[in-house]
């Protein structure tokens, strides 16, 4: 993962509203597009960029993939962000 991506993957509002329901715990594909208005097709386009990044992982369930936060991957964003504050 690289901070590039991570950046780019979060400065959408779309991925960072799925990120913020990923906070509530893992949730299937269908249970994240019910929150938008927009197509399935564009869900997943977001839900690739974010697991691009290494923002969220997937795991499989039977035939449901439920997606969910990898906060580990959070941690280099983070430390480069507190490198402007007097935050150590």
């Amino acid at each position: 993962m690289s901070l590039q991506n991570t950046l780019k993957a979060i400065s959408n509002p779309v991925r960072r509203d799925i990120l913020t329901l990923l906070k509530e715990g893992p949730q299937s594909a269908g249970s994240i597009a019910d929150h938008f208005e927009l197509s399935k097709a564009t869900i997943s386009s977001h839900l690739a960029q974010l697991k691009q990044a290494d923002l969220i992982r997937e795991d499989k369930y039977k035939n449901f993939i439920y997606y969910e936060l990898n906060l580990s991957a959070f941690e280099e964003a983070t430390l480069w962000l507190k490198g402007f504050t007097n935050e150590k």
